[in-house]
């Protein structure tokens, strides 16, 4: 009985040395491999030599300093790291509980011995080290390549537990003495750890939260950047078009000319002269691209019969970036036409009123809206329960927090009132 006693040694610390190797994100080549057992056969001889020669519980004592710091150091070598060759080390020490675990409660079921102990340890060993090394290793190498933060988080449990152990069952019988701090202190930390995991789990979703809206906004981005280049190209096509029948023109004009017909000559002037005024862009300030912003929604305003007028100073350079620029007043623009287009369909009035300029530095932005009596505020900023809506405002309020601006919503006696400070 005693050979399998010494088997069952020798497979757990079989056990915890693969595990630990598992756990390192190492690239594994032939020397490394060859490495690593050359390091586990000299690790495990050292350790008989020990057990023939020494006391076995002197042994159980100076265990850490014979195999584990071995152990971490041949696996700082490996890894060309040195912290997370400690973690894996600690993990796989944790992670042999589990094995004993299985075995006494296997023994407590069939109400069997030490021998059974021994048997049922060394029996369920592998099986329980092939599935850590196929389905968990990879899972907590990935942690590896994670800020050191997170790697202590992830490596203070197994850490607590290494000294746990040796503390209270190695070095001292506190454990089996009844001590409560020490029976009731991995209850601790594992209540601790899961309200530590509640909080993670937390921070995670609001960042998650953070990506979405951003998502959000870049989308928005993309959408703009579309209706920017399509109508460009749609004026670049007008532009091509009035240049090829300028020929035409030119020829019919002569032609009344010559047969003097000069009212009617004047009239297609006329007629021309409108065409190409319904298609240029207005010009409401220096900057090109809030120009093609204005002139966009004011003639979609114009559509929709809607009347929307612009006082805008806004110079051609400006602090905040121009693709920012567009989605935040495409946002607002496009939340105050749809306000408008509602009160349309209710027989109202709608009237958009815009005013923007620069002054020391700052973007003021104004916009005013006609809106209905249904206006819902969370914390002073608008809110809707329909689908696919609401994220404009989102996106506004993160343009201008990413500025370190300030922005203001108010609706009242039917108007909806947006202020921006940027």
């Amino acid at each position: 009985m005693m050979g399998i006693r010494w088997l069952n040694l020798v497979s757990v610390g079989v056990f915890g040395m693969v595990l630990s190797a598992a756990f390192c994100d190492i690239f594994w080549t032939r020397k490394k491999v060859l490495a690593m057992v050359g390091g586990i056969a000299g690790i495990l001889l050292f350790q008989g030599i020990l057990y023939f020669n020494v006391d076995a519980n002197m042994v159980e004592k100076i265990y850490p300093f014979i195999t584990h710091l071995p152990l971490i150091v041949l696996l700082c070598i490996l890894n060309q790291k040195f912290f997370w060759p400690t973690v894996s080390v600690l993990t796989a020490y944790l992670c042999c509980q589990l094995r004993r675990w299985l075995a006494l409660l296997i023994v407590a079921v069939f109400a069997g011995d030490s021998v059974m102990q021994n048997i049922t340890e060394l029996t369920i060993t592998f099986p329980i080290l092939f599935v850590l090394v196929r389905f968990i290793a990879p899972a907590v190498r990935s942690v590896s390549r994670y800020p050191v933060s997170l790697q202590c988080q992830f490596g203070l449990i197994p850490a607590l537990y290494y000294g746990f152990d040796y503390l209270t069952r190695i070095y001292t019988d506190l454990l089996l003495e009844g001590v409560l701090v020490a029976v009731e202190f991995m209850p601790f930390v594992c209540s601790a750890a899961y309200l530590l995991f509640v909080v993670r789990i937390s921070k995670e979703r609001w960042s998650r939260s953070q990506l979405e809206q951003t998502q959000a906004i870049l989308n928005l981005q993309i959408a703009q950047a579309v209706r920017e280049i399509a109508a460009l190209r749609e004026s670049q096509e007008k532009t091509s078009i009035y240049r090829h029948d300028m020929r035409h023109h030119m020829q019919y004009l002569s032609s009344c000319i010559e047969n003097g017909q000069l009212k009617q000559a004047q009239g297609y002037i006329q007629g021309i002269y409108s065409q190409i005024e319904a298609n240029k862009v207005t010009i409401f300030c220096e900057n090109e691209a809030v120009n093609l912003i204005f002139s966009t929604f004011a003639k979609r305003a114009e559509d929709n019969g809607i009347l929307m007028e612009v006082t805008a100073r806004i110079p051609q350079i400006l602090s905040m970036s121009e693709t920012d620029l567009c989605v935040l007043l495409s946002n607002a623009l496009e939340n105050a036409l749809h306000a408008c287009r509602e009160q349309k369909e209710k027989g109202q009035a709608g009237v958009i009123e815009v005013s923007a300029y620069e002054k020391g530095e700052k973007l003021f932005l104004q916009i005013i809206n006609s809106c209905g009596a249904d206006v819902i505020f969370d914390n002073e900023i608008p809110v809707t329960n329909r689908v696919g809506h609401g994220i404009g405002v989102r996106s506004i309020c993160a343009i201008v927090g990413q500025y370190g601006g300030m922005y203001t919503f108010w609706a009242g006696d039917g108007r909806f009132i947006l202020r921006i400070i940027i």
